[in-house]
């Protein structure tokens, strides 16, 4: 059964701000993953480009464009919609891994599924 689990402040999410980073165990293996805040609404996914699986972030916590408006590979330079994950340009194959995320009162929750657990599952 899916569980809630308890993220950040939806204060720390600022539109294409700094990501919040947390760990996730996803088909078995442990995981980094990100939540940040587009267009007023938050959003999570696998920190994993789709192009080669290593982390996207090319210092902690960020992953827009200087414009705030794409998802990017440091790397590799793949981009990535960051209100769905899809690939939106550059080396990259499909769409990042989303997690399910809701606001309640003041606090962001992320979601477990049939793939995806805390760490400590």
């Amino acid at each position: 059964m899916p569980r809630h689990i308890p993220l950040c402040p939806a204060d720390a999410l600022v539109n294409g701000g700094r990501a919040v980073a947390f760990d996730v165990r996803y088909c078995g293996q442990v995981c980094r993953a990100f939540a940040i805040r587009y267009r007023g609404r938050a959003y999570a996914y696998l920190n994993r480009c789709t192009h080669v699986p290593i982390e996207m972030d090319y210092q902690e916590g960020q992953f827009f464009d200087d414009t705030g408006s794409w998802l990017l590979c440091a790397t590799h330079g793949a981009a990535y919609q960051p209100d769905t994950g899809a690939c939106a340009g550059g080396p990259c194959r499909g769409g990042l891994v989303q997690i399910a995320l809701t606001e309640e009162g003041d606090m962001v929750h992320w979601h477990t599924a049939a793939h995806l657990h805390t760490v400590e599952f």
